[in-house]
Formats: C-alpha cells, structure tokens, sequence
C-alpha cells in the first residue's frame, strides 16, 4: 500500500504544480505558441476540471485501500488525455515535444493500474 500512497502523492503534487500556474499565463500560452486561444471557457474549464482531479490523486493516496476502485478511473483520466495527444500528433496539429511531454502521463497511467493490482494484493494479505 505505501507505493501506492507514495504513487498518488507524487502524481497529486506534480499535477498542482503543473497545472496552477495555467490559471495565470492564458495570453503568453497565445504568443509564444500561436493562435491565441480564442474560447477561454474551454481552457479555464480544462484546467480546473483536471486540477480537481489533481485533488482526487491525494485522496486515493491518503487511503489506498479505501479508493482502491478510483485507482482504475485515475487512469482513464491519464489514458485519455494521452489518447488525444496521440490523436492531434497523427493529425499533425500537435508538436512532438508535446507528445512527449504526455508521456508523463502515460507513465502515471501504468503506476496507477500498478497501485490498483498491489493494492489488491496488499488488501487480501491483511
């Protein structure tokens, strides 16, 4: 259970300190990387919809056990924003330094489904 725990909280703090900062450089994001972004409910929305989620990885982490069943949601949330990275890549509307950097994602994808199965272990043990 604690790679779990240790799993979720490091996934929970990277998201916050990733994502909070978004909050503030909306108009930079348009001129380093054109367009502008032209619907800011959509971007605003984005960011407070996943920094949320960023809150729910430190609940899981806090009682594995407990959230064991939103280990496996955690990682949807993480395989679709990877999917669609993918997808906008294929259609060349994304850069691969991009891509690349949603492997991070996929990575905490695979950790959580880890999380999910050791913890199961870890319960019937006990």
């Amino acid at each position: 259970m604690k790679f779990a725990k240790v799993v979720f909280w490091i996934a929970g703090v990277w998201g916050v300190l990733v994502l909070a900062p978004l909050y503030f450089i909306f108009d930079v994001i348009g001129r380093q990387d054109p367009p502008p972004i032209t619907h800011p409910a959509f971007y605003y929305g984005f960011v407070g919809v996943a920094l949320v989620w960023q809150f729910a990885f430190l609940v899981i982490g806090s009682d594995p056990a407990r959230f064991r069943p939103f280990m496996v949601v955690a990682a949807l949330e993480k395989f679709s924003y990877d999917s669609t990275l993918l997808v906008l890549f294929l259609e060349h509307r994304l850069h691969a330094t991009d891509l690349a950097l949603g492997g991070i994602d996929s990575l905490l994808a695979i950790l959580f489904l880890v999380a999910f199965f050791k913890t199961h272990a870890a319960a019937t043990a006990s």
